[in-house]
């Protein structure tokens, strides 16, 4: 059947078939589709796609689909599923807009005898399948806009610092949607610097050689998930990641691995951590000076669960409130 000129069908005609609205995810790859897409592909009287370029094409074809490259109209369409016919569009990457809307205006008319209307998702979205658009999207940036193609590891670094600094912030004031923004704002330094690194003329690496050693590290650490061992609670599940952390790192001291350029406070509450862990007695340096009285605090916090950093940053909040109170007044 020509689509692009048969008639529109008549008000009352029998049998008036059936429009199956193929939809598939450009993030998985072509030709894994969902048994009943497969069905509705194989007993459909027509396979239409707008797109000749649509990625699914060469794997419907060598399964011994024939797909016509048309785009009808609304009217055309229905009138190829006359007779109770079925057509199957594949629909492009875009989607199908003035097709659907199309449909719709003339379902609405009450003119034409509809046929029966189906959107059958073929394939689905993996979670963290969007990771992949990320990807790509920097892929794209770091070629083609002028500042990103000149930014260097050294050149982010405040910024993984200060968007990192902005989702704590986030994650204290209880905000979901700032939470969901800064994640995504961090999520982006981690993607950028792998794509600079990427171009590292002796010791390159990529997202995936990124993504793989955190997963080589998790699965490493958590013998009591991927392994024998066995944790049933928090403790030994800490137990059993610094165990394997220091059979990876083969430190000498308990103090390698902190870093030093952090704020005073956390510097101060990670090594009275690191001293309480390892089980050593290591008093507190006596000193003249406001920052020996810090320490201590900091580590009297750290003793007691509490993290200096947040609690001095919930006092100066209430601070800066009784400062606005005091202006306002």
């Amino acid at each position: 059947m020509n689509t692009t000129s048969a008639p529109a069908a008549e008000p009352g005609a029998a049998a008036p078939g059936r429009i199956v609205l193929l939809t598939t995810s450009h993030r998985v790859a072509p030709g894994l589709l969902s048994w009943p897409a497969w069905q509705a592909l194989r007993t459909a009287d027509r396979v239409l796609c707008a797109d000749a370029a649509h990625p699914q094409l060469p794997y419907l074809r060598e399964a011994g689909i024939t797909v016509a490259e048309a785009s009808p109209t609304a009217e055309e369409l229905v009138a190829a599923c006359a007779g109770g016919r079925t057509a199957v569009v594949v629909a492009t990457g875009e989607g199908e807009p003035a097709l659907t809307d199309g449909l719709a205006r003339l379902a609405g008319s009450g003119r034409v005898s509809m046929p029966e209307l189906e959107l059958l998702p073929a394939s689905y979205d993996l979670p963290g399948a969007r990771l992949l658009d990320l990807v790509q999207v920097m892929d794209r940036i770091r070629v083609e806009c002028p500042w990103s193609a000149q930014r260097t590891h050294r050149g982010l670094a405040k910024y993984a610092i200060e968007e990192a600094y902005e989702l704590v912030e986030a994650i204290e004031d209880g905000d979901r949607d700032e939470l969901r923004e800064e994640l995504g704002d961090v999520l982006l330094q981690v993607v950028f610097h792998a794509r600079i690194a990427e171009e590292d003329p002796e010791e390159p690496f990529s997202v995936d050689d990124v993504a793989g050693g955190i997963v080589a590290k998790l699965i490493h650490r958590h013998p009591h998930v991927f392994g024998e061992e066995t944790a049933a609670t928090p403790e030994e599940v800490k137990e059993h990641w610094l165990r394997t952390k220091a059979e990876e790192k083969q430190r000498t001291s308990v103090t390698e691995g902190v870093p030093l350029h952090q704020p005073g406070l956390a510097l101060a509450a990670k090594l009275a951590s690191r001293v309480r862990t390892a089980g050593l007695d290591v008093p507190l340096p006596r000193g003249e000076g406001i920052g020996y009285e810090l320490l201590a605090l900091a580590a009297r916090a750290e003793a007691e669960g509490v993290d200096p950093e947040a609690a001095l940053r919930a006092a100066a909040r209430a601070y800066r409130d009784a400062i606005r109170q005091k202006e306002t007044a």
